[in-house]
């Protein structure tokens, strides 16, 4: 979730067999030094067809976990050599799940969408299962409702009683500017109020650091990441009567127009308005409609059309991109070649949305009103 990567490589930022594919002597050298790009090169360098001693010598990791690491690449090697989704048979399909295998990853190595990838793992009955943590070590009985997926046959979570409400909340994952412990804090406060109304509290997180992961903030805990795919795998299970989003941060916002699409009732803001707030152009209609007034901005979409803008703001500008909150990737640049180096990060971490650029004010006082 941090880093936006879905697996150890097949994802959309895999640069093997791409024209930015590193040469091995750039792989040997992020081998050599410890980084944070360091396990995507390990994959790098297997696929090159360098030995396991040779990257441990150049990386000094343990033999052992080099050796898991280069299942998982003669893995996709089989996965890829089948040629086609028709002839990934059930076994290999829950194989690749229980080995880890997001569904996204398989709809990059089959060339298919994630929703042809999920829609297929449940035509075939290979679907997550989920396992309590046991927290007493099998000692005595333990209470604490702590829940993860797992692709095994038997499913541990309490079935839903025909009276009983459940409403979901999405927590923020990993913590990170602009998307803090604030909102962690509202997701506490939501569950909570649940459990005064008498509805059952569902919560989904994957920060062991907050709140909201604690064995008693919420009635379920599902330990799992912010993902389509793994929000919906519990959604099937636990069948919740509605989903919260909006206390979570950006995290669970990203995948809210998933969800409702999937047939999940999501609880307050609709999705239609969470666009209309995040959505640069659709937001400058509603504030052109109340006649309010807004530092000169533009949207870009390519390098060229962010020079152009830029031309047109004028520098000081506060460049960061879309459906992005707080202070994530944002830059304040004073001049041209500031502003070149950073516009070209800020459409990498946009990933397909656009980049917004408004004049900084410098001086001036800002004053939030909740």
């Amino acid at each position: 979730l941090e880093v936006g990567s879905f697996g150890f490589g097949c994802d959309n930022k895999d640069l093997w067999g791409t024209e930015q594919q590193p040469s091995l002597e750039e792989v040997r050298a992020k081998l050599a030094t410890p980084n944070a790009e360091r396990v995507w090169n390990i994959r790098y360098a297997m696929k090159a067809g360098l030995s396991l001693q040779e990257i441990h010598e150049l990386s000094h990791i343990d033999p052992w976990f080099l050796d898991h690491l280069s299942g998982l690449v003669e893995f996709e090697n089989e996965l890829r050599a089948l040629g086609g989704l028709s002839n990934l048979d059930d076994a290999m399909l829950r194989r690749a799940k229980q080995y880890g295998y997001s569904d996204r990853q398989l709809a990059q190595i089959f060339d298919t969408s994630e929703l042809e990838i999920r829609s297929l793992r449940k035509l075939r009955g290979v679907i997550a299962t989920f396992k309590s943590v046991d927290t007493c070590a099998a000692e005595f009985e333990a209470y604490t409702p702590y829940y993860y997926s797992t692709y095994e046959d038997e499913d541990e979570t309490p079935a839903k009683q025909p009276d009983q409400r459940r409403i979901m909340i999405l927590g923020g994952g990993p913590n990170r500017i602009g998307q803090g412990i604030e909102f962690d804090y509202c997701c506490c406060h939501a569950s909570f109020a649940l459990r005064e109304m008498g509805i059952q509290s569902i919560m989904v997180n994957s920060n062991p650091e907050t709140v909201s992961t604690d064995y008693d903030t919420s009635d379920l805990l599902f330990f799992e990441p912010l993902t389509t795919e793994d929000v919906l795998n519990i959604c099937d299970r636990v069948q919740p009567d509605g989903v919260i989003v909006q206390f979570g941060g950006q995290t669970p916002l990203n995948l809210a127009r998933a969800l409702d699409t999937a047939g999940v009732p999501i609880i307050g803001t609709s999705v239609d308005t969470i666009d209309a707030a995040e959505d640069r152009e659709q937001f400058q209609q509603i504030l052109h409609r109340l006649k309010l007034k807004q530092p000169a901005n533009g949207i870009a979409r390519t390098m060229n059309q962010a020079r152009a803008e830029a031309a047109k703001v004028g520098f000081p500008a506060l460049v960061r991109p879309s459906f992005v909150l707080g202070g994530r990737a944002m830059e304040i640049c004073y001049d041209q070649a500031q502003f070149e180096r950073y516009v070209a990060e800020a459409f990498v971490v946009a990933q397909g949305q656009p980049v917004l650029i408004d004049r900084f004010l410098e001086d001036a006082i800002e004053v939030d009103v909740d």
